[in-house]
Order: C-alpha cells, then sequence, then structure tokens
C-alpha cells in the first residue's frame, strides 16, 4: 500500500478548483466539489488529453478539446467522444492538508 502524497492545504482549493499533483508517471487532478474533495487521473480517455482546463459543472468535469464528460466522484464516463471510464483515487484531506494515495498496487 502507498503513502500518502501532500497536495494543498485544503482551504487552498476553491470550490470548482483544482490541483495538479504526480506519481511519477502520471498526472493527477485532485478536485474540491462543494466542499469535498476528489482525485481523478487528469487524462482524458477519448484522446489522451489533459482534463483539467474544461468546466467543471457540480461533480462533472468536460474535457476541453471535444466535450467528453466523466464524473469526477466515480470516474464514469458520462457523455461521448470518451466511452472508457477514468481512473479515480483516494482523497482525503488530514489536519487540513488534502491528501492523495496511488492505489494502482493495491
Amino acid at each position: 500500500m502507498s503513502d500518502w502524497i501532500n497536495v494543498a492545504p485544503a482551504e487552498e482549493i476553491e470550490p470548482r478548483d483544482f490541483r495538479i499533483t504526480d506519481f511519477g508517471d502520471i498526472e493527477i487532478a485532485v478536485i474540491n466539489v462543494d466542499g469535498e474533495f476528489f482525485a481523478i487521473e487528469d487524462v482524458c480517455t477519448h484522446d489522451g488529453g489533459e482534463l483539467t482546463g474544461g468546466i467543471i459543472d457540480g461533480d462533472q468535469i468536460e474535457c476541453p478539446r471535444h466535450g467528453a464528460r466523466f464524473c469526477i466522484r466515480t470516474g464514469a464516463v458520462l457523455a461521448p467522444p470518451a466511452y472508457e471510464d477514468i481512473s479515480v483515487f483516494p482523497c482525503r484531506v488530514e489536519n487540513g492538508i488534502v491528501q492523495v494515495r496511488d492505489n494502482r498496487d493495491d
């Protein structure tokens, strides 16, 4: 099991805002959805472009390139042209710091 990685103080990530961290080989977007934090791989499964920079509406993010939509909470694809879900990662707030954990080896 991997260790938790500090991302940022929770107070620094406003609702509908995000911070990027990486696990070496992939970038993770930690997004504030109405005071709850969720972590997704920052890549559209349609064409490999970044999701961040796209519109965040409630618990959905829209790819800025071709409009695919994903659920930030679950990673589920919600609209084409993407047909594969995105990866999600455990996220928590510990002592006021947002943390994320790489669960790919679990």
